[in-house]
């Protein structure tokens, strides 16, 4: 059995601040006996003003949140996947950057969130995240704890395409580190996280933000863990920061692929 904590937070908008909020409930999490232990999407600041949030972004290998997780990783003997930091890359743009700590503080891989929300809505609201991230190129799986991961963040969810091409490449447990609004939460959190378990026959994490932030937002929180048959096995029932400790048995993922082969059985078709 593999033991897990999904971390569940209300960042705030400065590293610092995430950091002493994240650090006690990954300590709590490993205390418990997690060896893997998983942080939301951005875990190591949330602002959603674009000026204030490009004057506080730092390489991930200056970013106070991330060094203080590193070392918290190699101090407790832990796998950490930082769900995402938002990070300022080499050229000058931003990354959402998904990172995977092994348990001497190192980064065994890092994933870029490939999707962004763009959208105008009839109500004439309209979002860019491409205004303030530049998109990944490529889809990660990463071994940890004897399990191989497949890398998505938040917005990812909504791509199925995505899942099974990770799932095809080998990845047991699909990793959804979100900060999904409380409207889209409400109505769709659920759903989304056990479709894609369903379609694949993985394990989804789903480590989430909850609750109102200092820059104005309001996320949903509801962590959650779904089984390769799509069964909820593990849920935060509220937005407040908390740890999540859920077990999981690796090999119900090669049960649930043998009783249905979707990701064998799925053909090449031409149109419409």
């Amino acid at each position: 059995m593999l033991k897990v904590g999904l971390v569940q937070l209300r960042t705030p908008n400065e590293q610092a601040a995430a950091l002493a909020q994240a650090e006690p409930l990954v300590r709590e999490a490993a205390a418990a006996g997690a060896s893997l232990i998983l942080t939301p999407e951005g875990s190591n600041i949330l602002e959603r003003d674009k000026a204030k949030l490009f004057a506080r972004l730092a390489t991930p290998e200056a970013d106070l949140a991330v060094i203080g997780l590193r070392a918290l990783a190699r101090e407790l003997s832990v796998w950490l996947l930082i769900g995402s930091a938002l990070v300022r890359r080499p050229d000058g743009k931003a990354a959402n950057r998904s990172l995977l700590i092994t348990p001497q503080g190192e980064v065994a891989a890092a994933y870029d969130k490939l999707h962004m929300f763009d959208v105008d809505l009839p109500t004439g609201e309209r979002h860019r995240e491409s205004a303030v991230y530049e998109p990944g190129e490529r889809a990660v799986t990463a071994e940890a704890t004897g399990a191989t991961l497949g890398l998505t963040v938040c917005y990812d969810l909504r791509f199925p395409a995505l899942h099974r091409a990770l799932a095809r490449a080998g990845a047991e447990i699909l990793t959804v580190p979100s900060a999904f609004t409380r409207p889209t939460g409400e109505k769709h959190w659920e759903i989304l996280l056990r479709a894609r378990a369903i379609e694949t026959g993985a394990f989804v994490l789903a480590p989430a933000q909850g609750g109102a932030h200092a820059d104005g937002r309001a996320t949903w929180g509801r962590s959650m863990a779904v089984g390769p048959w799509g069964d909820v096995i593990a849920r935060a029932d509220h937005d407040k920061p908390a740890a999540l400790i859920v077990e999981l048995d690796l090999a119900e993922v090669a049960r649930a692929r043998a009783a249905i082969p979707a990701l064998l059985n799925e053909r090449a078709f031409a149109g419409p």
